[in-house]
């Protein structure tokens, strides 16, 4: 069987260059992504262990932070069509890549979708962020993208960043805040009422709902409740067999997707290991294990 990591990153290589020209000091301001798993793709692939393959996505450099909208749409196109390439180039390891949007320029992003999205051999949906310019996820002027994903079947990812109005920002419990906030947002707004077609893949396993679900069942109504078991959670959480079954408990065995956020996590490589570990000492079934590690990703390319 081979084993899909629906949540892995890199960094295009002539999209950063573009970037670098812009501002020079770029990855000063993110030392993280100073590792060459991300742009160099022969130490990716040799890196990554027999019969995986990695549904890949941009690392969190986002065009919309430091250039005004319409060149933000080109640097977003551009680079969709460097992840586009690396994908068509890299079959074997790379069956997919995932969008960046411009979200300084909501009518760019939307045409975007329509021309590198729909479609695409290569791109099966978009990353969007909990927060985007300062502002929710959730804001009226980005809703627009949650419909049109919905109407065409495509998939958002969902990733963590940092709220830039905090003080006391950390990385390991801030992003976790950040992701149950967004996803609280979401339900709130009755997006997956709104747009029944909507589906939203959850960094970091769904990260606090499912240690904290039955608060959501108790103080929330019913329908919150079910709407939150709609959204589809990854495994990134760097093991934990136990916290993993939370997430199938609450989300369903068929929501819940491989995915380790590598190459980072667990130097020097990344933490596929660690996290297929931890699937694999899950007290679930065969049947389940292989639904988490490929299954439900075929299933959900397929709804």
């Amino acid at each position: 069987m081979t084993v899909i990591d629906v949540f892995a990153h890199v960094l295009p290589p002539k999209f950063l260059a573009r970037m670098a020209v812009i501002h020079p000091q770029i990855m000063d301001q993110f030392p993280y992504m100073k590792n060459d798993l991300l742009t160099d793709i022969e130490q990716h692939k040799a890196a990554l262990p027999a019969d995986h393959q990695q549904i890949i996505s941009a690392v969190n450099l986002n065009p919309e932070d430091f250039v005004e909208p319409e060149q933000a749409a080109e640097l977003c196109r551009e680079a969709n069509d460097e992840l586009a390439e690396m994908v068509r180039a890299n079959r074997d390891i790379f069956p997919a890549g995932v969008a960046m949007l411009p979200m300084n320029n909501v009518p760019a992003a939307l045409r975007l979708i329509d021309e590198q999205v729909v479609g695409s051999d290569a791109l099966v949906g978009v990353q969007l962020f909990t927060q985007a310019l300062g502002q929710p996820i959730t804001v009226a002027a980005y809703e627009p993208i949650f419909a049109k994903l919905a109407e065409i079947g495509a998939p958002v990812w969902l990733h963590p960043v940092f709220d830039t109005h905090k003080t006391d920002n950390e990385l390991t419990f801030s992003w976790e805040y950040e992701l149950t906030q967004a996803m609280n947002d979401i339900v709130a707004a009755k997006y997956f009422r709104k747009y029944p077609g909507l589906k939203i893949i959850v960094h970091h396993a769904g990260a606090m709902v499912p240690y904290f679900s039955q608060r959501i069942k108790y103080i929330q109504s019913a329908e919150n409740y079910a709407d939150f078991q709609k959204f589809y959670v990854d495994t990134a959480i760097l093991g934990n067999p136990q916290a993993l079954a939370l997430a199938v408990d609450f989300f369903g065995s068929d929501h819940v997707l491989f995915g380790t956020d590598s190459p980072f996590g667990i130097p020097p490589v990344g933490p596929t290991a660690v996290i297929e570990q931890a699937v694999n000492d899950m007290a679930v079934s065969p049947q389940v294990k292989a639904g988490i590690l490929s299954g439900n990703w075929q299933a959900l390319q397929q709804k």
